[in-house]
C-alpha cells in the first residue's frame, strides 16, 4: 500500500484501524470463528484524556488447549495516522501477551491489570521491553496481589503462537509474558544465560508457555 493509498482509505472510512486490524488477523488465523472477551478501556480514563490507562484495551481468547491467550491494544500504532505511515516500527514495536490457567475470563483480569501497568510505565518512562528481558520488583511480590502463588516476577519471550506482523506503520511483535518464582527471578539476575534455561525447562512440559498461579516446580 502507498501512502497515497493509505490516505485515500483512511478518508473514505473513518473508523479504520489498521493496527488494530493487523492484530485480529493473526488471533484470528489462531483462533479462527471465535469471539474474543473484549475489555476496553474506560475512553476518559485514557492518557491522552489526562488519564493514566495508555492501552485501547485487551483480548481474551479461550484455547482448546486449555488456557486463555491474552493480547493487548495500544503499545503498536492502532488507528489512522497518516505521519506514522511507513516507519521501521510501529509505536513500541510490539503487543504483550500472556497465557493462563484460569478457570475463566473474569479471572484473568489481574494480569490484564499488569499489562496495563506496564504498558504505563513505558509511555511514562519510555523504556520498552524486548524478548529475552525479565521483569522483577525490588521486593518481592506475587505476580497477582494478594494471591499466594510463588510466581514474583516475569520473563519475556516471543510469543510461542502469535507471529510479528508487518504492518503499514512497521514491525509489530507479540511479546508473551511468562510468570517465573523468584528463585527463578534471582538465577537470571544472576546469569543472564539461566532465563533460555528456564525457558528450555519449561518448555518441556509447557510447551505454551502458560502462566498458572498455582505452579511450585522449579525449572532451574
Amino acid at each position: 500500500m502507498t501512502k497515497e493509498e493509505f490516505i485515500a482509505k483512511a478518508e473514505a472510512d473513518h473508523e479504520w484501524a489498521p493496527g488494530w486490524d493487523a492484530i485480529e488477523q493473526e488471533f484470528s488465523r489462531l483462533y479462527p470463528n471465535q469471539e474474543p472477551q473484549h475489555y476496553g478501556t474506560v475512553i476518559t480514563s485514557r492518557a491522552i484524556f489526562g488519564g493514566e490507562e495508555y492501552l485501547d484495551g485487551y483480548s481474551l481468547y479461550r484455547s482448546e488447549k486449555g488456557y486463555f491467550h491474552a493480547v493487548t491494544f495500544g503499545m503498536s500504532e492502532l488507528y489512522a495516522e497518516p505521519e506514522k505511515f511507513g516507519g521501521q516500527w510501529s509505536k513500541w514495536g510490539y503487543e504483550m501477551t500472556m497465557k493462563l490457567r484460569e478457570p475463566d475470563a473474569e479471572s484473568c483480569i489481574w494480569a490484564l491489570n499488569m499489562m496495563g501497568n506496564l504498558a504505563r510505565y513505558t509511555f511514562q518512562t519510555e523504556r520498552y521491553f524486548e524478548a529475552d528481558q525479565y521483569i522483577a520488583g525490588k521486593d518481592p511480590a506475587p505476580i497477582k496481589i494478594g494471591s499466594d502463588t510463588l510466581l514474583t516476577g516475569l520473563l519475556i519471550v516471543p510469543d510461542t503462537e502469535a507471529k510479528g506482523q508487518d504492518t503499514v506503520y512497521g514491525r509489530m511483535e507479540f511479546l508473551q509474558l511468562v510468570g517465573v518464582t523468584e528463585e527463578e527471578v534471582q538465577a537470571v539476575r544472576a546469569d543472564r544465560s539461566n532465563l533460555a534455561r528456564i525457558i528450555a525447562n519449561m518448555k518441556q512440559d509447557n510447551p505454551d508457555l502458560v502462566t498458572d498461579l498455582s505452579r511450585t516446580k522449579s525449572y532451574l
